[in-house]
């Protein structure tokens, strides 16, 4: 179930970090991070993209409360989400990188799906 991991943080710290790694995602289209942190981040920016795509000023204000950068919600709601407007969930995959040197924590890049345009 999305959301339940506490990845070894606090609340805040937490919520701070995933909106600090969304905001990263949509900027540049992929991140490399540790698997559980990327599955975490799939389900948040999807349903940003998700927001993106219903195009109202309700979703518009509800994106710019968790997105940290203006100009990263402009991106998503003029070009990231009307690629996806034919695509039903799906907006992210997930790739295994394999364990990371210093501690073997299972790596993990995450991608924007290529859109449909």
């Amino acid at each position: 179930m999305p959301g339940t991991r506490k990845l070894g943080r606090p609340t805040a710290h937490r919520n701070a970090m995933l909106r600090g790694m969304v905001t990263y995602l949509l900027e540049n289209g992929s991140i490399e991070t540790t698997l559980s942190r990327a599955k975490e981040v799939r389900s948040m920016a999807e349903k940003m993209i998700t927001l993106g795509k219903k195009n109202t000023l309700a979703s518009r204000r509800q994106a710019l409360a968790y997105i940290t950068k203006e100009e990263v919600v402009t991106k998503l709601f003029s070009t990231i989400a009307p690629g996806y407007a034919g695509r039903n969930g799906g907006y992210t995959r997930i790739y295994k990188l394999g364990p990371r040197r210093g501690d073997a924590a299972e790596m993990a890049l995450i991608k924007l799906v290529e859109s449909d345009d």
